[in-house]
Formats: structure tokens, sequence, C-alpha cells
């Protein structure tokens, strides 16, 4: 390979600006193709991507077929018109689905998270990876594996909870999913983790911020789920924006060559994220200008660029003046090269445009959406056991912002929908009761001060037998949806787009209170309703934090975004369809100058504020159910032996018999938690070490085993290597980290 080909390899433009569409078909652009002839091109980025932001839409963007074939036109050209007929690489966004037109829509991994199923998670993988696949996507940049510790954050949406025991089982589990047996498969497409490292723990909870963070923490919490990933064989990897202690990720080699290549052994492929090279030279600073950026992530383990400007301005002018070490650019060439043989594109390059138009977007990934859904809703509250409503319930009134507005209920990283795709709650529930037991109002927009649509959610409210408050916040960005009508509830084109947009990338708060007039809107409609049953739902990308709503409303669910099929769940959960089984995987607070709540604060963290304690509202693993489940007292042994004490590299069985005193069937989350009482170094009261989710009968009684050994007991000790010390260990078992019963197991030297 020349130098010129090499750097060729590192190099991903934005696949959707490389043609143009006409008559349903793909016409490749002059620039490309001369791009392609001259080996300037290895990878394209979010080729079958459609959004507000690559100006793609329903109108002119591709059918599932008529991506697939146009994929097959940009392979096609690139092996029959380069020098060395090298298959490009297709990365595409699927971080809850395939982000193309068409193609199926699931709960964001927040949601995913609350659900604690990390089978169903798998499955759900599987599902993308096939519809990605199917069009001749070869790469995704997923999963998020941020640990949150700020929910202002607008990406939290993105990021599994709190936790990096469950983020690393998430994780697990969806490069397990994605990539499948083989990477060569024709339903595996290669996993990217990203953001490497401490995204989620940026200052202040601002986007790509600077990170505050010791290096023991930043081993034990935030490498703990990418260690994970890279374990169970993910293919690619995606350092953040972020600095720590004043090292852009994007230059770190004692991150990337010290820790993931050297400790862990990862052989595959690193590519930055959108211009994070560029942010070297023009936000961190540390690079004097674009070609000293470029050599520097180059060196420090960067292998290939999304969007490609720095790299291929300027690497070939730093080879041909020696600058660049012709070592550095073929390791990277290198990775590239192998990575593509890895997911058999040199001998299978090509799509399927008829196989795509039959299984993205398939009625059974749409179940499988739904079932998902409806695993992750989290019941907060529930008085006097007011859900679910009964058949009986007469008419409905369904009030909010989020009540019927299906953009609403998917998340950032979407693509545009069809009239009619997206399930709303007014949509779920008028289907189930009859459009003629359901009345609707908007009442009021998600940001903004009007109240002109109060009167009509008042007088909806009154005529009522029970109200739903959809409330909650936004990720859609401008999908031409115009407004609404907010005393009728119409969508009006207006010419105009008005953003109700509060979360989602580069959306962070300095509040998690309820944007607008929403709370007021809330107000009211309680007074009117008076008497009469009155649910909040929250839809939205993080938790909410309202005092006066969980002080007034008798029953609470946090739904997330729960996706195209989140409005049936939701009505499937108020009216007793299904019982509710999802659990926090964010404590919530009670107020945000509470932050940070997370459980994983340290024993030392203080104690109270003069106007409240510290506690969280919900704490992490909370959630109610329909039923209710006991827990006979842990009972640490191996085999039938009863055990109180171990000795140093042993394992021990703790066990617990959860029952179902209710009377219905439901779905418990029972989950480990283990404390070291005495230690070299402060820790947590508190650490998650496992979980299960079971289905149980009424009456139903089932036994639940995890098991006790290193992995569970070491942490990152004072050389910052992990170790387990000798002592007292106290192993919690229930149903959130605040509702649990123990033992005590002592380990030996």
């Amino acid at each position: 390979m020349t130098p010129r080909e090499k750097v060729g390899q590192l190099i991903q433009p934005f696949g959707w600006t490389t043609y143009s569409r006409r008559e349903g078909k793909a016409e490749l652009t002059e620039d490309f193709k001369e791009r392609v002839k001259m080996g300037d091109v290895g990878s394209l980025y979010g080729t079958l991507r459609a959004d507000p932001w690559t100006g793609v839409t329903l109108a002119t963007g591709l059918s599932p077929a008529e991506g697939a074939e146009a994929v097959n036109d940009i392979q096609r050209y690139a092996v029959e018109h380069s020098r060395l007929g090298i298959p490009l690489l297709i990365g595409e966004e699927c971080s809850h689905g395939h982000m193309a037109i068409g193609a199926t829509v699931f709960p964001v991994p927040l949601n995913i998270g609350s659900a604690w199923n990390t089978e169903l998670y798998r499955e759900m993988c599987r599902a993308v990876a096939a519809e990605t696949r199917a069009q001749g996507g070869a790469a995704t940049y997923s999963p998020v594996l941020d640990v949150v510790r700020d929910p202002r954050w607008g990406r939290t949406e993105e990021c599994f909870g709190e936790d990096p025991f469950l983020v690393g089982e998430m994780a697990a589990a969806a490069v397990e999913g994605l990539q499948g047996e083989r990477l060569d498969g024709e339903d595996s497409v290669a996993a990217t983790l990203k953001h490497f490292v401490g995204y989620g723990s940026s200052e202040g909870g601002r986007n790509a911020g600077p990170v505050h963070m010791g290096w023991r923490e930043l081993l034990e919490i935030d490498l703990y789920p990418f260690e994970r990933a890279v374990k169970a064989g993910a293919a690619s990897i995606m350092p953040a924006y972020n600095e720590i202690d004043g090292v852009p990720c994007t230059t770190n080699s004692r991150l990337m060559d010290g820790i993931l290549r050297g400790e862990w052994g990862f052989d595959g492929l690193v590519i930055t994220d959108c211009g994070a090279i560029d942010m070297l030279a023009n936000g961190h600073d540390t690079a004097d200008g674009g070609e000293d950026a470029a050599l520097q992530a180059l060196r420090a383990g960067i292998d290939m660029e999304m969007s490609g400007e720095m790299f291929g301005r300027h690497l070939l002018a730093a080879f041909e003046s020696g600058e660049l070490e012709p070592e550095v650019l073929d390791r990277a060439a290198l990775r590239v090269l192998k990575l593509k043989f890895a997911l058999g594109l040199f001998e299978r390059p090509y799509a399927d445009a008829e196989r795509a138009a039959g299984i993205i977007g398939c009625e059974e990934h749409a179940r499988l959406a739904r079932q998902l859904a409806a695993e992750s809703v989290v019941l907060l509250k529930n008085d006097g056991g007011l859900l679910p409503l009964p058949d009986s319930v007469g008419r409905v009134a369904v009030i909010g912002p989020n009540a019927d507005r299906g953009y609403n209920q998917l998340g950032d990283y979407t693509s545009p929908q069809p009239e009619g795709r997206v399930s709303t709650v007014l949509r779920g529930l008028s289907e189930r009761l009859g459009e003629e037991r359901v009345l609707h109002a908007p009442g009021c927009r998600i940001r903004g001060e009007s109240r002109e649509g109060f009167p009509r959610a008042l007088e909806c409210a009154a005529q009522a037998d029970a109200v739903v408050l959809v409330m909650g916040g936004s990720s859609a960005r401008d999908f031409g949806e115009g407004t609404i009508d907010l005393r009728t509830g119409a969508s009006l084109v207006t010419g105009e787009a008005v953003s109700d947009m509060d979360c989602g990338e580069g959306i962070d708060r300095m509040t998690l209170g309820l944007s607008g007039v929403q709370l007021d809107l809330i107000r009211e409609v309680h007074a009117a309703a008076a008497g009469k049953p009155v649910i909040v739902v929250y839809i939205g990308g993080r938790p909410v934090a309202e005092p006066w709503v969980e002080e007034h409303m008798p029953a609470l669910l946090q739904a997330g975004y729960p996706g195209q099929e989140g409005g049936r769940a939701i009505a499937d959960i108020l009216l007793g369809d299904v019982n509710p089984s999802g659990r926090l995987t964010i404590s919530v607070p009670k107020h945000v100058g509470q932050l940070p709540v997370h459980y994983l604060g340290k024993r030392s963290r203080g104690k109270r504020y003069l106007e409240d304690d510290s506690k969280p509202r919900y704490p992490f693993g909370y959630g109610l159910s329909y039923t209710h489940f006991d827990y006979s007292e842990p009972v640490l042994s191996e085999g039938r032996i009863s055990l109180e004490r171990i000795a140093a590299g042993e394992t021990v069985a703790v066990s617990v018999t959860v029952t179902n005193a209710g009377d219905r069937e439901g779905a418990e989350v029972a989950q480990l938690y283990v404390s070291d009482v005495v230690s070299a170094v402060t820790r947590p009261a508190n650490e998650l070490k496992g979980f299960r989710k079971i289905v149980l009968k009424p009456g139903e009684s089932r036994k639940v085993e995890f098991e006790i050994g290193a992995e569970q007991l070491r942490y990152i000790g004072p050389d910052c290597v992990p170790v387990v010390e000798p002592g007292l260990f106290r192993i919690r078992v229930g149903r959130n980290v605040n509702d649990t019963l123990g033992a005590d197991l002592t380990v030996g030297h």
C-alpha cells in the first residue's frame, strides 16, 4: 500500500454526503468518486443515518431496501474503482435501534437498564445488529458505557445508570448480542464501546466538561464496564471528548496503550468521536494546530477519525515531511484492515436488499420493543393501590405535552418516523378502551410559558372519571412536526419549528424540575379533578425532582423514553395487563441541590443539609409492583454446609427464597449488595454485585442464589491494584439498596 492509501484507511467521512437521492436511488457524488479512486476513504459514518442533523427526511431518505441498494452502489464503486479494491467500513449509530428510516426504535439505554433484564437486552441487540447488517452497516457506535454521576447531563438517557456493575453486565450483553458468535455473520456488527472514559462524571453535568477524578476511582468505577466489555470480545472502542486530570482522552496513551491494550490485551480498533481531534487544538488547546493534533492522536493510539477532517488534511503531509513515523501509520492501517477482514467484508461486501425490506422494522422486533418498554417502566408511587385502573373506570382524560407527541417518547439519536408509527399514551389507551372513552388535551408544551391550553385540559379533567397526566421532557430535535394547538391538541403546520428539547446530547440543565409551566398544569388539573384518580407519567431522559408532585399525587410512573411501542406498554401497565417490574438505576433526589445522590457515595460523604437530609427521594434499585414479594433471611453455604467464614480465594454461595405474597403474577429483581466493613481506603457503604429478575405466580416461591468470591469482594487497593482484604463483609440481598436483609461473612488470610 502507498502512504496515501494507508492514510485513507484511517479516514471516515460523513456517509450521507456521499450520495444524493434521485427517484428512490442513490447517485454518488463526483467528489466521493474521486476520493475513492485516490484511496482517500476507508470508512463512512452514518451512511444510512436520518435526522435533522443530517438533513435526511422521510421525503429525501431511503427505504430499507433502497438503503441496502445505496450501500451496495457505494461498496461496488469502492471495490471496482480503487486500486486495491478494499471495501469500506460502514459505521452506524444504533444506541437504541438502527438510526435509519423504517428501523425499529427500541427504548433508550436508561430504560434498558431499568428493565434489569440482560437476556432481553441481548435479544434486542441481536435484532438491532440484524437490521443494521441487512442494510450493509458493519459497525455500530454503541453501547454507551458511561457511569452517570450527575443526571442534569443531557446524555443521561443514553446510559444504563449510576452503577458500574450494572453497566458492566449490560455491556457484556450488548457485545454478545451485537457481535453474535462470529463477526462475519449476516446478523453481526462490530460493537464500539463509548465513551472511554469518565464522560458521565463531567464537571457540573456539562457535556464534555473536565472530569475531576482520582486514579483509584477511575479504575474501580468508570473503567470497570469497559473492561467487562473488552473481555466479552468488543471489536472497537471510542475515547471520550473530556479530559481527566488535564489530559484529553483522545491523546491519553496511559489509558489507550497502558490499560486498554497493555493490561486488558485489547487488539481492536480505536476510533475518535466526531470532531475530537480538532478539539485538541480548539478547546483543550493541548495541540498547536491541526497537524500537531492529528499526530498526537495517532501516536497515542487512535486508529481512525470519525469525520476524517484532521487525519485526511494532515497525516500524508506529515508522513512525507518525515514527521510521521512509518510504523505508527502502519499500525493504525493494519488495525482497520484486520477489522474489515474479521467482519468478512472482503468476501461479502454487499447487502441483501430483499432481506433488508423483510427484517427492518418487522413485527417480531416491534413485539420485542413493546416487552422491553413494559419491563422498563418504574412504578414510583401507588397510594391506596390506585393502580391498576379497573376496566370499569369509565372515561379517562389523557392530559399533558407528552400525551400524544410521538417524537417526545423516542429519545435522541432517532430517525424520522411516518405518521402513526409511534404509539403514544393517548393512542395506547384509545386502542385499549375505545376512542369514545378517552379525552385528550395537551394543556401546554414541554417548554414555554403559554397557558392557553389550560382551560381545555381542566374541562377534560372535570368530565373524566380518571386522569392520566403525561408530563416530562423531550429529546426531539426538529423533525418538522410543527407545533400543536394547545386548545385542541391538533397539529399545526406553521412553517416555524418550536423546539421543546430539554434533554439529549448538548442539552444539559441546571435543574431536574419540569420545564415550562408543566407543574402549574399539574396543580390546576389536580384541583379540577378532586376526588378522582389522578396518575402522573413522566416521559423523559433523566429523573424528575418535583417535591409538590411527590407530596400531592397518589400515583407516579417513570417511563423514560420507551420507544415506538411505549404508549401501548404504558397503557398495559395503567390498566393492569402488565405488572410493572422496572427498577431505578439512577437515584432520584428530593431536590437538585442534593446532587450527587448516587448510592455509591462514601460512608464519609456527610450527614445532612440545613434544609433536609442527603437521602434521595427514591433510592437505587427501587420500584413498586402490583403484588408484594417476601424475602427469607440470606443463608451463606457451600453445598449444604452453612458458612460464616472463608479463606481468601475461596467462594461461598448466598441464597434467599423469594415468595410472591400477593394475588397477581409479577417479576421481582433480587439485588445482591456487598459491604467491606473495614478497609485500607474509604469505600462505599454498599456495592451492587449481582441481580436476578424472576417471574413468580401468586403464592409461588423460588430460591435465588449468588456466588461470593474474589470478584465480588475485591476492590482497588492502596497500590491501585485489585485486592481482597481479610476481615468482615456484610452480604445483603433485597428489593433495593435501602431494603435488604443481610448475613455476615468473614474472610481469613
